[in-house]
């Protein structure tokens, strides 16, 4: 299980591993937000044991905003309903829907990948960030002659759709997560106007 960082600051954002932690945390710099601590919670089945050592450890009582954020993967309800669990587990307020502040010192928000309704994760909606670009039709090219020439579906497809954008990139051979440190992912895109909202709101 993955431990809990020192508590340092008052906001909290809990994600899902360290792409996750990467990523948003160059999305919080670009918004100018201060105050956030981001924590990488681990895997999705690895939230309960977190959010248990998370509330027992030492400063826990400066938080006064707790934001969780995890990929749908195959159903965002059952996504959603796996966080409220885990909240409920380690006595923490449960919101009742997504996006949805609940309690007070702290509040909790949580917020499901790529939206509230779609099966996916953080790559769905790094795909939608550049699906206007031309390079976007050299990608499809690719994915499609990948699947004649393998004769086979190609697995986690919007990983993979990702990563060969970043492949058209200056350093190909970043993650995710640190390629939005380089600035490769475009934050202000429309793509991304529900995570702007739920991180200014946090």
């Amino acid at each position: 299980m993955v431990e809990p960082a020192k508590i340092e600051r008052p906001t909290q954002l809990l994600v899902e591993g360290n792409d996750q932690k990467n990523f948003f945390g160059a999305f919080v710099d670009d918004l100018g937000i201060q105050n956030v601590q981001i924590q990488n919670f681990g895997g999705v089945d690895e939230l309960r044991g977190f959010l248990r050592a998370f509330v027992r450890a030492p400063y826990f009582d400066m938080v006064s905003s707790i934001g969780v954020i995890r990929d749908a993967e195959e159903s965002a309800a059952n996504a959603f309903r796996s966080v409220q669990s885990s909240l409920r587990n380690a006595k923490l307020p449960v919101p009742a829907s997504a996006r949805r502040r609940a309690g007070a010192t702290p509040a909790v928000t949580v917020m499901i990948l790529p939206d509230d309704n779609q099966s996916g994760m953080l790559e769905t909606l790094l795909c939608k960030s550049f699906e206007e670009f031309p390079v976007n039709g050299c990608i499809n090219e690719f994915i499609a002659c990948a699947r004649r020439i393998l004769d086979t579906e190609i697995e986690r497809l919007d990983k993979a759709r990702a990563h060969a954008y970043l492949a058209t990139r200056p350093r190909p051979h970043v993650s995710v997560g640190v390629a939005a440190h380089k600035g490769y992912w475009p934050f202000d895109h429309e793509a991304f106007a529900d995570v702007r909202a739920f991180l200014r709101n946090l």
